[in-house]
């Protein structure tokens, strides 16, 4: 089980290289086929998100995905991990540049198919956020004071903002601890680690 475990993590850490990185091939190769994921921007198909990440990248915004230790339960062929993850992304936003920095988690679910374990969904969960001048201006301030972040949920109020100036819509539900939607899929991904 602690062999199974520790593929687990491997997988989850090889995302987040895949991702900044531009390894389009090895980002795709993570998932089983048929996987979904849910982040604040996307919802859907993985290969779909790939193929979205593939467009954007370099476009606007360069992100860093910061990748704690997986804590991974399996049973069997199932596995759920839970992973504390840090979004680092540099952005311009109305002629300012500016450094997002989102605290949240990836819920993962994994199925070992033919010995090799791979995610099948993976749904991010926020926590909170927060936006920075890389340099300290006078616009920043203004930009600020005249936005309408405080309309977004703390948990995810600047990341939310970051994806509209952006020009792209929030792919509801977005996930934090208490929405009635994000609870509810921590139950699912329990029942389906129980084998049911």
């Amino acid at each position: 089980m602690d062999t199974d475990k520790t593929a687990c993590a491997e997988v989850i850490q090889n995302w987040g290289f895949a991702r900044d990185q531009g390894r389009w091939d090895d980002l795709a190769a993570i998932f089983h086929p048929g996987g979904e994921i849910a982040v604040s921007w996307f919802r859907g198909p993985y290969p779909e998100f790939v193929a979205h990440c593939q467009r954007n990248f370099g476009r606007g915004s360069v992100a860093k995905h910061l990748l704690w230790p997986a804590r991974v339960a399996v049973n069997g062929a199932r596995a759920t991990a839970e992973t504390s993850v840090a979004i680092l992304v540099r952005q311009t936003i109305e002629g300012v540049e500016v450094d997002l920095t989102s605290n949240g988690r990836f819920l993962d679910r994994l199925e070992r198919r033919d010995g090799v374990w791979r995610m099948i969904e993976r749904a991010a969960l926020y926590e909170k956020d927060r936006l920075d001048p890389v340099e300290p201006s006078e616009k920043f301030v203004a930009m600020i004071a005249n936005s309408d972040a405080a309309k977004y949920p703390a948990p995810y109020r600047y990341m939310a903002y970051r994806v509209h100036a952006a020009g792209r819509a929030l792919a509801e539900p977005v996930h934090y601890d208490g929405r009635p939607e994000t609870e509810a899929l921590k139950a699912r991904y329990a029942t389906w680690l129980a084998g049911k």
